[in-house]
Order: structure tokens, then C-alpha cells, then sequence
């Protein structure tokens, strides 16, 4: 049987070529860059998904705590935020937070400045099972983090070869 973290040998014959341009111009080295650092990504978000499960929580009830606990000092912790952050409709971050408020792992508080709105905190219960998830990765990431930043840094490179150092000029 093939891990997730050890997957089988590749053929050598992988693309057909068709003898016409590749998409986007890239060549079969830059795509493998570039699936190598997506195989990376998703070998830790699988990681971070089966962690919130074992503690308990869908893994967007985790993005969630992460999201309020850690929401930047010029942001306020409202629904409208959590919603642009965790890249949710409205609705759906409305959904979460509810979901999350009834298994006593987040609250909503009046804002004390404008009594119109009303901010979200992290319980007591909430701030425990965020540390313990959050000491979790931090591991996972210590192990898995240098192949992680060697994948994205084989796909940066590309750019600078391809344009000999130089970024590219925004259009």
C-alpha cells in the first residue's frame, strides 16, 4: 500500500507530447515544480484536517478559532471579517460561527465602542483546544515545513530564471 507521504514511482513517459505549445508556456519541469509544491500544500492541510477531527472539530471550526484569535490588531473579530479572511459568503461564516458557538468554543459580544455590532471571542474551552491544535501543527510543521519552503522555493525560482532575476513587470 502507498502513504500519502510516499507516493509510488512515476513512469517515465508522464505527458504525451503533442508537439504544440505547452500550456502556459511552462515546461514539464515547471509543472512538476509546480505540483510538487501543490502535493506539499495539501500533505499539510491533510494533516490540519485529520488534527481538527481527532479534536473534535471540522476543520473550518479550527480556521475559525485560528481566525478570531489571531485576527490582526486593525481588524475586528466580526462575521463580516471571518467571512473575508476564511474566503466564506456571509451565510456560510454565519453557519460556522453558529455551529461553533453551540459546542461552547466561541461567543458573541457587543462591541463595547459601537453597541450596533458584535465581535466574536474564543472561550476558555476554545482557547484550549486552539493551543493544543495549534502545538500540533507547529510540529507537523517543524518536520514537513523545510520540504514545504524548498518545494515553493524550486517554484519562485522559476521566475527569476525565466526572466533572468528580474521580476516581471505588473501590467
Amino acid at each position: 500500500m502507498v502513504s500519502a507521504t510516499q507516493p509510488q514511482a512515476a513512469s517515465a513517459s508522464r505527458v504525451e507530447d503533442s508537439g504544440g505549445p505547452r500550456p502556459a508556456g511552462l515546461s514539464v519541469e515547471q509543472f512538476q515544480r509546480l505540483a510538487e509544491f501543490r502535493f506539499q500544500l495539501r500533505r499539510f492541510l491533510h494533516f490540519s484536517h485529520l488534527a481538527a477531527e481527532n479534536a473534535g472539530l471540522r476543520h473550518q471550526q479550527y480556521q475559525l478559532l485560528q481566525c478570531v484569535y489571531g485576527m490582526p490588531g486593525e481588524l475586528d473579530p466580526t462575521i463580516a471579517n471571518v467571512a473575508a479572511r476564511m474566503l466564506l459568503k456571509h451565510n456560510s461564516a454565519v453557519e460556522l460561527v453558529d455551529r461553533t458557538i453551540e459546542q461552547g468554543l466561541l461567543r458573541r459580544c457587543p462591541d463595547p465602542t459601537d453597541h450596533r455590532r458584535i465581535l466574536l471571542r474564543v472561550t476558555s474551552l476554545g482557547e484550549k483546544i486552539l493551543a493544543s491544535l495549534a502545538d500540533h501543527h507547529l510540529q507537523e510543521l517543524e518536520q514537513t515545513g523545510p520540504e514545504l519552503i524548498r518545494a515553493l522555493r524550486r517554484v519562485l525560482s522559476m521566475k527569476q530564471t525565466s526572466t533572468g532575476g528580474k521580476r516581471p513587470a505588473r501590467q
